[in-house]
């Protein structure tokens, strides 16, 4: 085995680890992009009302999310610190995922919305025992800048390997175009076999990132032994810890206004794909090419931007490039410039969707890596890792405004008057204009403000070597204490008589 102290980590490792960002994927974007147009358009229930209940899955998410961080911090087990609850996690998620699609027949409004909010809150709370642990396993797995910035561009583009596969799976295989259903996605049939199917793919997907990964917990970071274990006392402690590093402070900050962009984006693009271009569900499958060639090239190029401008600058100029390029096509829809008529209207929206795609990517590989850059200065600070709380208290903030913008999705949806059970082609043009002005210009405005907050970010490589430097030092330190306790001395004194 290598020491990921000194040698870069294997690619089985880093593949290892990307599969598990994979099966997260497909696990919560089949509940993100399909479960509240699937609840909407094909059960009847209002979009407001749907979008809520995901919003509620994501406020108890948020809130378990530091508690597991936290614990798992804390662990000790022959498993380490993150395996332990990786393994507990997948068959809960599979089962979950399962019920969100499978309502039982015969309910009325009231029924699906309870069945559906209560089934999204237990598959997030399932996944938050592999999702949290799993996240600070990739900060763990190498101490140095560029090595841990190329594993989270793994786990970005295992995030991509997860999106394709559920788009192009549901797309291609379960909702083709017929003639009854020219909008396949429309079709309520394959709904059940759907969700099996993205089940088993979830389940088997996190079983084989916790087992391939398990060779590496002997070089991880282990609980010292003087670490007290979780408590609601150390827990406050861990939090405290982690919000006085003001650097932390920014990416949370920035984060959360960040992730409203996203959230809604998310929660309205299926409709605007859908209703306003008009694509049927062969060419909603084609959206893979822009998607691949975007993460990819953030696979390739985020590690090496680090390395030239270094991880702020990144951030930065891949977040204005997220902000602004989605509204172009969607501003000139609306100036009338692109329109369901224009000639070659599905390549060129894929191609901006490509370098949406691409930024995105860069700037949460960036986020991502900046993160353990943290995780050190904390070490150094308060003598504990803390890439659990530190991911997960990030995570918080995300979910706290992902679930605001999955109700603002929502209710857009029911403001703007959007029918349920709409016919393409028949949705009022007013309708359309407004939906076009939200998820193309009106989403954007929180992800400037997140530039902003991203602009406040301190580390940068010079600063990040120092604390390297001082934290090895501080370990040789510390080792050179025990083995001399060890030994019945103290450093530089006499050795102690033996009783």
């Amino acid at each position: 085995m290598t020491n990921p102290e000194t040698d870069r980590l294997p690619v089985r490792t880093k593949l290892a680890f990307g599969i598990g960002s994979a099966a997260e994927t497909i696990a919560l974007l089949s509940v993100s992009s399909f479960a509240i147009l699937f609840y909407n358009q094909v059960l009847g229930v209002p979009a407001h009302l749907a979008g809520l209940a995901v919003s509620a899955s994501l406020v108890f998410d948020a809130m378990s999310d530091p508690i597991v961080g936290s614990w798992s911090d804390r662990t000790r087990s022959r498993l380490g610190r993150r395996h332990l609850y990786m393994y507990a996690a997948p068959i809960p998620i599979g089962l979950s995922l399962y019920a969100i699609f499978n309502p039982p027949d015969g309910l009325d409004q009231t029924g699906l919305l309870i069945w559906f909010g209560v089934a999204v809150i237990l598959l997030r709370q399932a996944m938050t025992f592999f999702h949290t642990p799993h996240l600070a396993l990739g900060a763990e797995l190498s101490p140095n800048y560029t090595e841990r910035s190329k594993v989270m561009a793994y786990n970005s583009f295992f995030v991509w390997v997860g999106g394709a596969f559920t788009t192009t799976i549901a797309l291609r295989i379960f909702f083709p175009s017929t003639p009854e259903y020219p909008r396949g996605i429309l079709n309520p049939e394959p709904w059940p076999t759907f969700a099996l199917a993205m089940s088993i793919a979830a389940v088997a997907a996190l079983f084989a990132s916790a087992w391939f990964t398990r060779d590496r917990i002997p070089f991880l970071p282990q609980r010292a032994a003087e670490t007290p274990g979780f408590s609601v006392r150390e827990f406050g402690r861990d939090i405290a810890k982690a919000l006085s590093n003001i650097n932390y402070v920014w990416l949370l900050v920035a984060y959360f206004f960040l992730s409203m962009m996203l959230g809604l984006r998310e929660g309205l693009r299926m409709y605007t794909n859908t209703f306003y271009w008009g694509f049927n569900s062969e060419q909603l499958s084609l959206f893979i090419i822009g998607s691949f060639a975007g993460y990819l090239t953030a696979f390739v190029f985020a590690p090496r931007l680090h390395g030239k401008i270094d991880k702020k600058n990144t951030i930065i100029i891949s977040g204005l490039i997220y902000c602004i390029v989605p509204m172009i096509p969607l501003g000139l829809g609306l100036m009338g410039v692109l329109s369901q008529s224009t000639p070659y209207l599905l390549p060129i929206v894929i191609a901006f969707a490509t370098v949406a795609y691409a930024s995105v990517a860069v700037l949460q590989i960036s986020v991502m890596s900046a993160l353990a850059d943290i995780a050190d200065q904390n070490e150094l600070r308060y003598g504990i890792r803390q890439e659990g709380i530190l991911y997960s208290t990030r995570a918080f903030a995300a979910k706290m405004d992902q679930a605001i913008g999955a109700a603002l999705a929502g209710f857009v949806i029911t403001m703007i008057n959007f029918p349920a059970k709409a016919v393409p082609g028949q949705v009022p043009a007013h309708v359309m204009f407004n939906l076009a002005l939200w998820d193309g210009i009106l989403a954007s405005i929180p992800g400037l403000i997140a530039i902003v907050f991203y602009a406040q970010y301190r580390i940068d490589r010079n600063s990040y070597e120092a604390t390297k430097l001082a934290l090895t030092e501080h370990r040789a330190t510390a080792r050179a204490a025990v083995v001399a306790e060890q030994q019945g001395r103290i450093p530089g004194g006499s050795p102690q008589p033996a009783e």
